[in-house]
């Protein structure tokens, strides 16, 4: 693609990124075929490609205009364009610059200025996260009343919320059942310790079960994906900073041989600090240091070659591979394979590469949109023989499991969850009568 810019505009370094990418599109069109919002909607405008041209065009003129804004926000970030490119433009990047300076420079209408800011204060925040939910349960039967986003916000509100995990609290040392193989840091999540606190403590037992010693920093906080999504480069490059100053805090004092995430879109963000803090030169060579050790707990698993698993007759499920996982990460046989090693029979569903909606907040800012997506995605579920939905990632588990009134999709669970099962832990709540026949 052919670009513009004077001599000014790339002497500032986000710009000079962003001219490289851009100059790497070929125009093919390929993008489109796999891009769900072009899919859903035939808006050439919502394909990357017609997004790269609003971007070019906004980064050249300096103007952000109104049409730029809506089709940059309806992008899902699932990445599934960059899978699909045969000349490898880094579209990640792009739109993520391109949200930094909507964010910086371009005002909002109120109502979407105020749910955005309600999010970023209380998603990062386990604790306001949970009082929040607790709270808001009182205005749910208000949904109906209210206008789009603020609606599926509060229906989305669970009706209760599990205990708070004693497994998974910051700054516990969890120590290695026989002998000491790895040394390694979970970062539990944000909203994932308050949904399903079961999924840090399945991936704490399975790690402790096969040699590992598991450390919890007293700092436990957001990855950064949230602000980062939202156009707040600066917030997310922050967390960023404060996770690794975490991470080489223990890696100094006990050794640390990986960093070991079990949300997959945080595995993402995580894998991309050293992109991010590229330019800052007190923390560019951390963020690398760290970066290489960083593991998706179905990588580390596949890694260290886990074994021993219980034998007897198990159901078959459907695993569901979140966008984060295979287009962000490209990690797509091992938590397959894992799961097929431990007995299951597993299925793939059709359309796999197309998200399921739930995007971070996508399916809070952009409901109807994501509410197709994630109808989409369940046919292409129900279709199998599963039993179990599995996946490795809570926003796709939280976007696809039953809600009232939904009586024939099956229940979801986490890859971990059941992997610490057929290892000899506990079954995942709420799945004893089909595990345990």
């Amino acid at each position: 693609m052919q670009t513009d810019f004077n001599l000014a505009q790339l002497a500032n370094s986000d710009t000079k990124d962003a001219d490289s990418i851009l100059r790497k599109c070929v125009h093919c069109g390929l993008c489109a075929a796999t891009c769900p919002t072009f899919v859903m909607l035939g808006d050439e405008l919502d394909s990357p490609r017609g997004r790269i041209y609003l971007i070019r065009e906004m980064l050249q003129s300096g103007k952000i205009g109104s049409k730029a804004v809506k089709h940059v926000d309806r992008c899902l970030s699932c990445l599934s364009c960059m899978t699909t490119c045969p000349s490898g433009v880094d579209y990640m990047h792009l739109v993520d610059h391109a949200r930094n300076l909507i964010e910086r420079y371009h005002m909002r209408n109120l109502s979407n200025r105020v749910l955005r800011q309600l999010l970023m204060i209380t998603l990062p925040y386990p604790k306001v996260f949970r009082f929040s939910l607790t709270f808001g349960r009182v205005f749910k039967p208000l949904a109906k009343y209210l206008p789009g986003p603020l609606a599926t916000l509060l229906r989305m509100i669970p009706n209760s919320l599990p205990s708070t995990s004693s497994l998974s609290q910051a700054g516990t040392v969890h120590r290695a059942e026989g002998k000491l193989l790895k040394r390694v840091v979970l970062m539990t999540g944000c909203a994932q310790q308050v949904l399903r606190p079961s999924i840090n403590d399945a991936t704490i037992r399975l790690l402790t079960r096969f040699g590992c010693e598991v450390f919890l920093p007293h700092f436990s906080g957001c990855c950064g994906a949230l602000a980062h999504h939202m156009g707040r480069g600066e917030t997310a490059a922050d967390a960023a900073k404060s996770n690794i100053k975490a991470w080489e805090e223990i890696k100094k004092k006990n050794g640390l041989d990986n960093i070991i995430i079990n949300t997959s879109g945080c595995g993402t963000m995580v894998k991309d600090y050293g992109w991010i803090l590229k330019n800052d030169h007190v923390w560019s060579e951390s963020a690398a240091s760290m970066v290489k050790i960083t593991r998706d707990i179905s990588q580390f698993l596949s890694e260290i070659n886990i074994s021993g698993f219980q034998s007897g007759k198990k159901p078959e499920i459907v695993y569901h591979s979140a966008c984060s996982m295979t287009h962000g990460q490209k990690i797509i046989t091992e938590p397959v394979k894992l799961l097929r090693d431990a007995g299951f029979k597993v299925s793939e569903p059709g359309e796999r590469h197309l998200c399921c909606g739930s995007a971070g907040t996508y399916n809070i800012l952009h409901p109807d949109q994501a509410e197709k997506l994630r109808a989409r995605k369940l046919d292409n579920l129900l279709v199998t023989n599963g039993k179990i939905i599995v996946t490795g990632n809570i926003g796709c588990l939280q976007q696809l499991t039953a809600r009232p009134g939904e009586k024939l999709i099956p229940p979801a669970v986490h890859t971990v969850e059941l992997l610490d099962w057929a290892t000899g832990g506990p079954p995942p709540l709420g799945l004893e009568n089909i595990l345990c026949k």
